[in-house]
């Protein structure tokens, strides 16, 4: 292990190891001097891509409104097993960058110099991965889309086998929230309001989102969250603690008394199950929520909490 530990210390790759919270754990020399980060220190990657964005060093990230691309691009950090892609430093160097997810949230990224690939080859991948990216992503909020959202609850729900080849059953949860009254928000106070509105329970809900979960929005005022080896119990209290930081949520700055809330229905869901089936539980769910009176969770009956 300790000849392993040399070993990357000397690489002339970037190599980096992140945790469930997205804390940087490890750091090679090559990573830390790309990245300026000192030797021991272990910043979360928000706040590591925020200071050298305002730094104007690290990464190349051409936006106007910062924290909104990093809303969006926190929502899809680490969402899938394996994710490859290039990008550019503020030294002139040009990085393919692979990140590996294990289930648990932890995250080995590992990057490679290919400034020397020609511009106009690198020109046309970068258009292709912007391409994909605005496909995947709801253009007002930001965060992942239905046609994204969809693909990995497909994927959650995709038939899983053990060594002994038993499918696997529990798999997660999935919870389908939906902004109470939003047609009310929209006639009484205008659609600027309504999408302020939309944007800021996108961000708030993403503040309390785990490494390995994905929200997305599904159309008008409804979102969809993936929680993947999730119980009932704890995918409850998650969603719980979003009621909370949406109840104290201030979305229009002019306007300190406007508040709103939302609804949720939570369902569990099984190995080799429909999609279709599971959003249909979670959906009825949501449903009896808003029939009790909104602002609250309502568990999808056949869920069983023992």
């Amino acid at each position: 292990m300790l000849q392993a530990a040399r070993l990357m210390e000397a690489a002339g790759v970037c190599v980096a190891v992140y945790d469930d919270e997205d804390r940087l754990r490890y750091a090679n020399r090559a990573f830390r001097v790309a990245w300026f980060v000192d030797e021991g220190e272990h910043p979360l990657w928000p706040d590591l891509m925020r200071r050298n964005f305002h730094a104007r060093r690290g990464t190349v990230i051409k936006v106007a409104d910062f924290e909104a691309w990093l809303v969006s691009t926190v929502s899809r950090r680490g969402k899938a097993g394996f994710r490859a892609f290039e990008t550019d430093l503020h030294d002139g160097r040009w990085l393919w960058m692979t990140e590996t997810m294990q289930d648990d949230g932890w995250m080995l990224c590992v990057a490679s110099d290919i400034t020397s690939i020609r511009p106009d080859e690198r020109a046309l991948r970068q258009d292709r991965d912007e391409a994909i990216r605005v496909s995947q992503t709801d253009e007002l909020t930001g965060i992942p889309s239905r046609r994204f959202v969809m693909a990995k609850l497909n994927d959650l729900l995709a038939a899983q086998a053990d060594d002994n080849g038993r499918i696997s059953r529990h798999v997660g949860c999935i919870a389908v929230l939906d902004i109470d009254n939003f047609k009310y928000i929209n006639d009484r106070f205008g659609h600027l309001v309504g999408d302020a509105v939309l944007r800021d329970f996108a961000a708030t809900l993403q503040g309390h989102v785990r490494k390995t979960d994905v929200l997305g929005r599904v159309g008008g005022e409804e979102f969809v969250l993936i929680l993947p080896n999730t119980a009932a119990g704890d995918a409850e209290a998650i969603v719980s603690r979003m009621l909370d930081a949406v109840r104290i949520s201030r979305p229009v700055p002019d306007q300190l008394s406007f508040r709103y809330t939302f609804s949720a229905g939570i369902a569990s869901a099984e190995g080799g199950e429909k999609a279709d089936e599971i959003y249909r539980r979670a959906d009825l769910a949501l449903y009896a929520a808003k029939m009790r009176g909104r602002n609250q969770i309502s568990l999808d009956p056949a869920i069983r909490l023992d």
